[in-house]
């Protein structure tokens, strides 16, 4: 089946939301376990917006927080404070039955085991249909095959999962989880099972629902194609978002069309920035840094000053003190 589009190039089932600004909007937020009188502060205070119809990837070390704040955008958890809002539902004032409406309509989920996402006794287009009986939708046909066409996957409609690929299992799952056009597609490492050939087509066919369906997208991964597929790359460090790394398409003076990524660092409601870590490493960079001041940006020095003046002549970062 061909995808049927509107004159934008959107899938007749494209998302429609009832909320204006992000769908992701996340302020101060905070979450602490506690176990056996012992605190666990996974995130921060962290700070994080992401637009309607973006693609956006997660990063980070084990340990930074970053499932965590899948686990809160959800609906699994809740956060111990902060604000957290997704299509323009407030996480933290959910009740149960809020809860699981969320759940069925507002965001998808895609795990990282493929086990988990398929039940294996029914086949493919009956995994993607099951959360339209469940909400009771009508013309579930029509949605099934629109999915699995759009995900490449349209010929394994009659195959059950043992049937399937691992990448094939994967993209069944995305379908099954767009089913009810969830405004937001998350995805827990959905390409962590899986060889370099099949991630390839897993992300991909993330971005394709992203452009057909506007659908928002993120994905907690550590795979490194996956630069190849957003646009945007968000790194969380110590339970806070560090870094960010933004790529467009630009065409130079020579007419030629080029990918250019920038990065930028987060700067927190308090001021405060995290440098890249390779940047840490490299310059050696500990304990205090030096700072300058410039009319359109900030330098940071090494605390070292007879190795590492500017060579601009400039004052080296010392200010004059009236006394």
């Amino acid at each position: 089946m061909t995808t049927t589009t509107d004159p934008t190039g959107r899938s007749s089932g494209a998302t429609v939301r009832e909320h204006s600004g992000p769908d992701i909007w996340c302020e101060d937020l905070v979450r602490i376990y506690s176990t056996e009188g012992v605190e666990v502060q996974a995130l921060q205070g962290l700070n994080l917006v992401v637009d309607p119809g973006d693609v956006v990837a997660l990063v980070g070390a084990s340990g930074s927080g970053k499932s965590t704040l899948l686990g809160i955008l959800s609906g699994l958890d809740r956060p111990t404070g902060g604000r957290a809002r997704v299509a323009g539902v407030d996480l933290l004032t959910m009740n149960r039955a809020q809860r699981v409406d969320y759940q069925r309509h507002v965001v998808g989920f895609v795990w990282q085991q493929t086990s988990r996402n398929l039940l294996p006794f029914l086949t493919a287009a009956d995994n993607v249909a099951l959360p339209m009986v469940i909400s009771n939708r009508k013309e579930r046909g029509s949605r099934v095959a629109e999915l699995l066409d759009l995900l490449g996957v349209a010929d394994c409609a009659a195959r059950r999962p043992a049937q399937l690929s691992g990448g094939q299992q994967q993209r069944v799952a995305i379908a099954t989880a767009l089913a009810n056009s969830p405004a937001v597609l998350l995805a827990d490492e959905p390409t962590g099972e899986l060889d370099d050939a099949a991630s390839e087509q897993v992300l991909e066919a993330m971005r394709s629902a992203a452009q057909q369906l506007g659908t928002t997208v993120l994905v907690v991964t550590h795979d490194p194609t996956v630069s190849d597929h957003v646009r945007r790359t968000v790194q969380i460090r110590d339970g806070r978002t560090s870094t960010e790394v933004l790529r467009e398409r630009v065409v130079g003076e020579d007419g030629v069309e080029r990918l250019v990524a920038r990065e930028y660092t987060v700067i927190d409601r308090a001021g405060r920035i995290q440098l890249p870590q390779a940047h840490v490493r490299e310059l050696g960079l500990h304990d205090r840094v030096r700072i300058e001041k410039e009319p359109t940006h900030v330098q940071v020095w090494p605390d070292d000053q007879e190795h590492h003046l500017p060579s601009n002549g400039g004052n080296g970062g010392e200010q004059e003190e009236e006394r």
